[in-house]
């Protein structure tokens, strides 16, 4: 298979790129959904970050308080490595048993392009392990506004979160395809469209080798 992965900072509109890829027919990994999964009740990564935070981060039904921790980690470069060790780690495990499953999958075609929406890409050094990698960006006054019109979030808040994660730069540095989302989502869904054809291309010639 051809695997492709899509990411951006918070509020570039990555989710909307990676529903077009789905629409177009390619099979989607959700990094920031297994990222969930791994620190469900029961699950070993959910105690070890107990352990580290303090029971202030469960909630009452034995979940974990998502903001609770954002709380702690966006403005603590260290809680935010011990949390990411605790859970990285894991979330590769993971999504990496989902690639699996679907190359196992009954007629799976060596040249499908399977997409993998991953948000922390650059941080975890992983662009390596990937056929392309599309780059989503918008300009920052454009994801602070996006995200507190459809998210209501607080502009600090979407100011610390910026900051703790890679910036434009060094997304563009590992990137083979740039979408340029600071316009309108014709605009965008035009640019996702025509690098799912170049995908198509691609991931054909190189199973036909």
């Amino acid at each position: 298979m051809y695997l492709v992965a899509v990411t951006g900072g918070i509020g570039s509109g990555k989710s909307t790129v990676t529903a077009r890829f789905a629409e177009r027919g390619c099979p989607v990994i959700d990094a920031d959904r297994v990222a969930r999964e791994v620190v469900e009740p029961g699950e070993p990564a959910l105690a070890e970050v107990a352990g580290r935070f303090g029971d202030g981060v469960i909630r009452q039904d034995g979940s974990l308080d998502r903001a609770a921790v954002a709380a702690i980690v966006f403005v603590d470069d260290e809680a935010r490595a011990d949390l990411e060790r605790i859970t990285h780690p894991r979330v590769a495990a993971r999504m990496a048993e989902r690639i699996a499953d679907l190359n196992a999958e009954p007629g799976a075609r060596p040249d499908r392009v399977v997409v993998i929406d991953h948000p922390l890409l650059v941080e975890t050094a992983q662009a390596g392990r990937f056929d392309a990698v599309v780059v989503v960006l918008a300009p920052e006054a454009v994801r602070l506004r996006r995200l507190a019109d459809e998210r209501g979030m607080d502009p600090e808040d979407v100011r610390a979160r910026i900051a703790a994660q890679a910036t434009d730069a060094e997304r563009r540095a590992v990137a083979t395809h740039v979408v340029d989302n600071s316009g309108d989502l014709a605009s965008l869904l035009a640019q996702v469209d025509r690098i799912h054809a170049e995908l198509l291309v691609r991931s054909e010639r190189l199973n036909a080798r």
